[in-house]
């Protein structure tokens, strides 16, 4: 069962000892009025210009601060492989999340597993049938219940130093409303998605998850409403965080219109069902634009109370942070000392008290 702010803080003025999921819930609520906050996903692993050094970030050497949240990725781990699928190890993963926890960071883990149908990747959308082929009943039903628990046993070894679960925003099954993945819109029903969802959810709960935030977040869409929103909507008692993955893929014009649309309705959403709602993923490729970050995204994300916003990885052919040379460099500076933008050190004393 997911979880609501207003349950874990319920849950935490009555109760001696939070759970590490309603503990992270209650430092959200808290955060969340403050303003919001800036992650970025392999923040520690690589660059716009070096691989697998060690204490580095493109970010915390533009602007002298970590991203208050790091998102990190599980793709591989379904298959025993020593690397997730950009090549990542597992063993430096875990401990850059025990490295950012530690300092006062915040956790969130995606999971792009291979399709279990074909044995090709995430992206292969090849057949219609590979959700229905891992629900019970399908043929590679046993097949997913072994993925599943390589995932909840690499989950386990996500510790502090005296053993204790670090809480983690879960967000799977990300981007479901395009079809450019096997679990997307036109590769699986709705009640297949959700029953998927479910069946995730269901199994990690089980086996004693209590330390993950459950977040759901399809794509950028433009025309949001109730009905369209909530055609594969796992339910308020499976979600915490709703939001999306949004990118500037196309013109400018129609990035503004479509993020303010899909903010303004997410926004709703959110207070009408007691969630909190946060820009996922995002970004603009390569930011070939020197203004991009004040002139273009700082307006539309300083109109809602978003939790935060995670701009991907900076793999040197596909970016979107800058460096200290690259041309956006002095805006997104300009970008981060926004009052409302919260980085590590505006986040590391804020605790569940």
């Amino acid at each position: 069962m997911s979880i609501s702010p207003v349950m874990a803080q319920d849950n935490c003025q009555k109760q001696c000892k939070c759970t590490p999921a309603q503990s992270l819930i209650h430092r959200l609520t808290d955060l969340s009025k403050k303003g919001y906050m800036f992650g970025h996903q392999d923040d520690p692993m690589y660059g716009l210009s070096w691989h697998w050094d060690e204490n580095r970030s493109d970010i915390k050497e533009l602007v002298g601060d970590y991203p208050a949240i790091m998102g990190f990725d599980l793709g591989g781990i379904e298959m025993c492989d020593e690397k997730n699928l950009d090549s990542v190890p597992f063993d430096r993963i875990r401990k850059e999340i025990q490295n950012h926890y530690k300092r006062g960071g915040i956790i969130t883990i995606s999971w792009h597993p291979r399709n279990p149908l074909t044995g090709g990747t995430s992206w292969d959308v090849t057949s219609d049938k590979v959700v229905k082929s891992i629900l019970p009943g399908g043929e590679n039903y046993n097949l997913f219940q072994l993925w599943m628990q390589r995932v909840g046993n690499y989950m386990k070894t996500l510790v502090t130093d005296k053993g204790e679960k670090i809480p983690i925003i879960f967000r799977p099954w990300h981007e479901n409303n395009g079809s450019w993945f096997w679990w997307g819109q036109k590769l699986c029903t709705d009640e297949e998605y959700r029953a998927l969802w479910n069946m995730l959810q269901d199994y990690l709960n089980y086996e004693g998850f209590d330390n993950l935030v459950w977040s759901y977040s399809p794509n950028l869409d433009g025309n949001y409403n109730d009905s369209t929103y909530m055609k594969r909507y796992p339910g308020n008692d499976r979600v915490t965080i709703i939001g999306e993955d949004a990118y500037q893929w196309g013109t400018e014009a129609d990035f503004v219109k479509q993020l303010t649309d899909d903010l303004t309705f997410l926004s709703d959403f959110s207070k009408k069902n007691g969630k909190f709602f946060a820009l996922t993923e995002c970004g603009y490729k390569n930011i070939p634009d020197a203004t991009w970050w004040t002139r273009v995204f700082q307006p539309i994300l300083e109109k809602f109370d978003i939790l935060y916003l995670l701009p991907w990885r900076n793999d040197p052919k596909e970016y979107f942070t800058p460096d200290k040379n690259q041309q956006s460099a002095d805006d997104f500076k300009k970008f981060i000392e926004s009052p409302k933008l919260m980085m590590l050190k505006d986040i590391k004393d804020v605790k569940c008290q």
